[in-house]
């Protein structure tokens, strides 16, 4: 039972962004199980509203059940609702976006963003999940973390997202000492193309790192002069989150 319960959550986990449909036995050979038992859990799912048939394709993706609870999780997050008019005032002081990346177990989770009222803007979606070995809003919350899941991210393969991401398991680990050495992050291009990210990590009480906080945006608007004044707004509003995190957390 508990075998079936593992598989019927870890099948949810294969639609994503990038996949956002499957068929049956595309999955279960994804999956490396029997496309019978696939097709019993996309039934099951289906049938409460997790998981719906796309009539033209023939093929399974999320159903609108998960809209109702993703609108009860934000509800009960009162975390955005606080620094959500924190990083508004860096984007006032900026005139980049802001965005808030949250750990989640071994992956950045992007939880909050405040946009840039200009025309040309870095993009991403509430909700959007991150590698933590790529750009600067992930490396500096996985500089914090303990060896041993460090380990593990690396032994998994630092899958390339574009030309610029490092993939050295040395390289990489000598940049999150420096990064934790220094306190923030700097990065051009290394999660998406011509994107820089400029990043302070976020602390519980008891100081395990649990957030990041990132300015984003074109890199032809951050060339390496400006970066000091824009880190030093940054760590202004890092400070403040971090009173208001420390009530909660």
């Amino acid at each position: 039972m508990l075998k079936t319960l593992d598989n019927s959550l870890e099948l949810l986990k294969y639609f994503t962004r990038e996949k956002r449909q499957w068929g049956v036995r595309e999955l279960a050979k994804e999956m490396n199980i029997s496309h019978t038992a696939v097709y019993r859990m996309l039934a099951t799912f289906e049938r409460y509203g997790f998981i719906k048939k796309e009539a033209k394709t023939n093929k399974y993706e999320l159903g609108y059940a998960f809209l109702e609870y993703a609108s009860i999780l934000r509800d009960n997050l009162d975390i955005t609702q606080l620094i959500h008019p924190v990083m508004k005032k860096v984007v006032e002081e900026t005139n980049e976006s802001v965005f808030l990346t949250w750990l989640d177990g071994e992956e950045g989770i992007c939880l909050d963003i405040a946009e840039s009222r200009q025309p040309v803007k870095y993009a991403l979606s509430v909700g959007s999940r991150t590698v933590l070995h790529a750009g600067a809003s992930n490396k500096v919350i996985m500089a914090y973390l303990p060896s041993s899941t460090q380990a593990a991210i690396l032994d998994r393969g630092l899958l390339p997202r574009t030309g610029h991401t490092v993939r050295e398991k040395d390289k990489l680990l000598q940049q999150l000492s420096q990064i934790r050495q220094d306190g923030w992050a700097y990065s051009v291009g290394e999660y998406t193309d011509s994107v820089f990210g400029i990043a302070v990590p976020l602390f519980a009480q008891d100081r395990q790192v649990v957030a990041s906080l990132t300015i984003a945006g074109p890199d032809y608007r951050m060339p390496r002069e400006k970066v000091p004044g824009v880190l030093q707004v940054l760590q202004a509003a890092q400070q403040e989150i971090q009173s208001l995190l420390h009530r909660i957390l």
